[in-house]
């Protein structure tokens, strides 16, 4: 491990930290954002000033806790800052869930995770409207605002609430229908938030009993990623593979979900 578990805890609450000091600054902008101030950096894929003033913060402090660390970001603010000689990256989501920032309704959250070459080592979400964060750090368990949290207990998929999302790029649209279809035939029930990051936290937290999606990003899961595991929790790409922060496509469950989500998967062609 690149550091011990003291170590990272200290990072841990200087992270949540910084989430909250973003998401403080996100929700006094709610309801602030004009048309003029949107822009479409792809299809349906929109971002604002509150984005990118937010990705700057974080950054900002970040580079106090670990100096000449990397970064990666969904916006991009700090594009061609690379330190090669660097073991440590930042991966950060400054506002996950901007559509429904934008719409007014109040999912949405901040993600950082810290990685160590390819260890995830911290993870932070904060769900900025409930002020509630959910953390954890290598080896040291998951928790929600101070308490430790635990994935669902669940064992059949037909008691089982899922969780998932829908991908801005319009790509193999039918492949994602047919899944949601299986899954809904299957599961007691399926949800869609609108912000990966708080998929993930509600099931290490055991509101949601499984969530997948594909075609995400990195900045979107990582975080919930390790917290997801550090919850007692089983996390792959569709392929199985158990390493999915750079993967398009994730699955997160209770192990006793995740072989017969998996199986559901396998019926279609996701990849």
């Amino acid at each position: 491990m690149c550091m011990d578990k003291q170590q990272l805890e200290q990072i841990c609450a200087q992270v949540v930290v910084s989430a909250k000091q973003a998401g403080t600054f996100i929700k006094d902008a709610l309801g602030q954002v004009t048309d003029d101030d949107i822009q479409e950096k792809e299809l349906h894929s929109l971002v604002s000033y509150v984005d990118l003033n937010a990705e700057k913060m974080i950054v900002a402090f970040l580079r106090n806790v670990i100096p000449e660390s990397n970064f990666i970001t969904e916006e991009h603010t700090t594009s061609g800052e690379v330190n090669s000689n660097s073991r440590y990256t930042w991966i950060i989501d400054p506002l996950d869930g901007t559509t429904n920032f934008l719409k007014g309704i109040p999912i949405f959250s901040v993600s950082i995770a810290l990685m160590c070459e390819e260890e995830l080592l911290v993870g932070v979400v904060y769900d900025i409207m409930s002020d509630v964060s959910y953390y954890a750090w290598a080896g040291g368990g998951a928790f929600q605002n101070g308490h430790s949290i635990h994935v669902s207990s669940v064992a059949q998929l037909d008691h089982a609430i899922i969780a998932t999302g829908f991908p801005y790029a319009r790509k193999k649209m039918e492949a994602i229908a047919d899944l949601l279809l299986l899954i809904l035939k299957e599961a007691r029930g399926v949800r869609r938030l609108g912000s990966a990051a708080l998929d993930l936290a509600y099931t290490a937290c055991g509101r949601f009993d499984g969530y997948y999606e594909t075609q995400i990003n990195a900045w979107d899961v990582a975080a919930g990623i390790l917290i997801v595991r550090e919850a007692g929790g089983q996390v792959s790409d569709f392929k199985g593979a158990g390493n999915p922060v750079f993967s398009t496509h994730i699955l997160a469950t209770n192990p006793k979900l995740y072989p017969q989500i998996m199986n559901l998967i396998k019926q279609v062609d996701m990849i």
